[in-house]
């Protein structure tokens, strides 16, 4: 189960002064081009689970079922396991070829959800993120600028197993610097296929 608070931030001013009040912490950027994996007819998603595929410094496929975001803390059922660019470049093309692959994620997919080739999967399509990630009094925030075709939204991320401290300690931060944040309401996913910014 992955733990995660999660803050919007309510523009890109709030995101520009966070990052440089962040920037002697700064650890790696992360240019993501995240996609979205389904049956023709939404199956994965009726049963709260989506398939994506995220490509950054590697390609990681992913399950992640049963999410759950109340007051700004995400706790969703989450499996990855890395690709090789080379086969995750075909499954893009062509979505069926994910039926091809030794895969824990897909292996899963087939046995819990009844998805196999005959069923079939299509590819959603997608977004960009731009993650920017800091160490910062022992925890690892992550800055996210993520970019739909309808706009771009801005978020804080923070796993952690106490996502309440990390909470309190993080919106004590935003509200000394006057950054201007609210708790997430939608996932990225959500926010994706709703077609618009919360």
């Amino acid at each position: 189960m992955e733990v995660e608070l999660k803050l919007r931030l309510k523009n890109a001013a709030s995101h520009k002064q966070l990052i440089s009040l962040l920037s002697q912490f700064h650890t790696k950027t992360l240019r993501q081009h995240n996609l979205f994996f389904d049956t023709p007819t939404s199956f994965l998603s009726s049963q709260r689970s989506v398939l994506r595929l995220r490509k950054d410094t590697r390609c990681v496929l992913c399950l992640k079922s049963k999410p759950s975001l109340v007051n700004g803390v995400s706790r969703v059922e989450e499996d990855e396991e890395e690709l090789d660019p080379v086969v995750a470049k075909e499954c893009i093309e062509n979505p069926s070829k994910l039926f091809e692959i030794e895969s824990r994620v897909v292996r899963r997919v087939r046995e819990e959800f009844g998805v196999g080739r005959e069923v079939g999967l299509v590819c959603l399509g997608g977004f960009e993120n731009l993650r920017q990630v800091y160490e910062w009094n022992g925890l690892i925030l992550e800055v996210d600028e993520t970019k739909y075709d309808f706009g771009t939204n801005y978020e804080v991320e923070c796993e952690s197993s106490d996502p309440e401290g990390v909470k309190k300690l993080l919106e004590g931060f935003l509200n000394e610097n006057g950054i201007e944040f609210e708790y997430s309401q939608m996932t990225k996913f959500a926010v994706f296929r709703a077609g618009k910014l919360p």
